[in-house]
């Protein structure tokens, strides 16, 4: 007989699941987003359910943990990429992965974006919204005065003072992931003023767009620097995801050519608040991985 779906084993996803999970992408009509897998398994944790049939993946997402996680209470980890197959949708599976992924936190605390489909069963497993992040999308047109902070590209002597400045802004000690920056993005830009770094941005390939993330600035100006030298380099749309509460930044670049697409929720679980400065955080790596 059949393994009943309740009793399909949960594995760890490794790079080698890559081709699973962008087919399991597009089977819920996402893009493949390869590119984006590839780091997510490479940087985190990933977790899926085999299909008994053979044909794929039921379901995956994966964790990124930043900081002390694996001390209890300690460090942040981040959850995305929650993905059911459609075949299996709506049947408790997507519950009982994320179940699982909360057990394996222990104390841990858990950060998400979630989109309005998913956010009531997160709000179910006890996550509390915090924020809102919006996703704006298009060619950007230069228009009004010129942002006048001051940017370059970012060589490989920058990475100290990235990392740096990540961990102060972020709050956590994310080095795992940004140190594959260079490699993973097509562009990698600073920020600086008096000899001192102030903000640094990347614009990586996602299908046929460039997203904006991270972008950590020490204010709006170097933030909207960093976004129009990042577009100087693409013919293609900069697609990026920006904290709500930077209104003059979402303002500036819906002005320049991007159109608003979507709000997601940003949830935590274990804790109240995000750790580091939300001042200087504009966007996020990606909103998979916080």
């Amino acid at each position: 007989m059949p393994t009943p779906l309740s009793e399909l084993p949960i594995r760890r996803l490794t790079t080698a699941d890559l081709v699973s999970c962008a087919d399991l992408s597009e089977d819920r009509g996402w893009p493949r987003e390869e590119h984006k897998w590839s780091l997510l398994l490479a940087a985190g944790a990933g977790y899926g359910i085999d299909d008994p049939s053979g044909k794929g993946l039921v379901s995956a997402c994966v964790v990124t943990s930043y900081g002390d996680a694996v001390r209890p209470g300690e460090g942040l980890s981040a959850i995305g990429m929650v993905l059911v197959a459609e075949r299996y949708a709506r049947q408790g599976i997507g519950r009982r992965l994320m179940k699982h992924v909360v057990a394996e936190a222990g104390t841990t605390p858990l950060t998400l974006h979630a989109t309005p489909y998913g956010k009531p069963l997160y709000e179910e497993l006890g996550f509390t919204t915090v924020g809102r992040a919006e996703m704006v999308r298009g060619h950007f047109r230069p228009s009004g005065p010129a942002p006048t902070a001051r940017t370059r590209a970012a060589t490989a002597e920058d990475l100290p003072a990235i990392l740096r400045l990540d961990t102060e802004v972020f709050g956590l000690d994310r080095t795992h992931m940004i140190t594959r920056l260079p490699a993973f993005a097509d562009q990698l830009r600073v920020a600086e003023a008096g000899g001192v770094l102030t903000g640094y941005a990347a614009a990586w390939p996602n299908m046929e767009t460039h997203v904006v993330g991270p972008l950590i600035a020490r204010d709006t100006d170097t933030a909207k620097a960093l976004v129009a030298s990042l577009a100087a380099g693409t013919d293609r749309p900069l697609r990026t995801d920006i904290d709500v509460r930077h209104e003059e930044l979402l303002t500036w670049l819906k002005a320049n050519g991007l159109d608003p697409i979507a709000f997601n929720a940003v949830m935590l679980h274990g804790t109240p608040a995000l750790p580091g400065d939300w001042t200087r955080r504009f966007a996020p790596l990606t909103v998979a991985a916080g």
